[in-house]
């Protein structure tokens, strides 16, 4: 199963789900140290290897983060070749001044927004949704 591409439909029915809990990006010293957390997500880069994690896993281990997020789950299932689902999400969240971190996976397309932003974020969402944001 490979996804929807068709934006239209992408838009008109990503039903974004609040998904329980304040989540951290933190940054980790080895694959070792990043896979005993348990992740919600890992990524490589060439500065580091960085996690996102529940905040209170964050704090039980000590490692330091900037921002506590909301995670967002667009819940219709995105091709990873569809073009402007990310682009019109996060335009319509810079719209409003929510910051926003998008992580892509297989079946789904993620949002971190700020904890503080939780609510207006999945107004914005739902506007799109409902076609008044497109």
């Amino acid at each position: 199963m490979s996804g929807e591409t068709d934006l239209r439909k992408l838009l008109q029915s990503m039903s974004p789900k609040l998904n329980k809990g304040e989540f951290v990006f933190c940054k980790v010293e080895s694959s070792q140290a990043a896979k005993s957390l348990d992740p919600i997500c890992i990524f490589k880069e060439d500065e580091g290897i960085s996690v996102i994690i529940p905040r209170q896993q964050a704090d039980r281990v000590a490692l330091p983060y900037s921002v506590v997020c909301a995670w967002i789950t667009l819940t219709v299932h995105s091709s990873l070749e569809a073009v402007g689902l990310t682009a019109s999400v996060s335009k319509a969240l810079t719209e409003s001044n929510i910051s926003c971190n998008v992580v892509a996976a297989y079946f789904h397309d993620h949002i971190f927004v700020p904890i503080a932003d939780a609510n207006e974020a999945m107004n914005v969402l739902g506007k799109i949704t409902l076609g008044k944001g497109i």
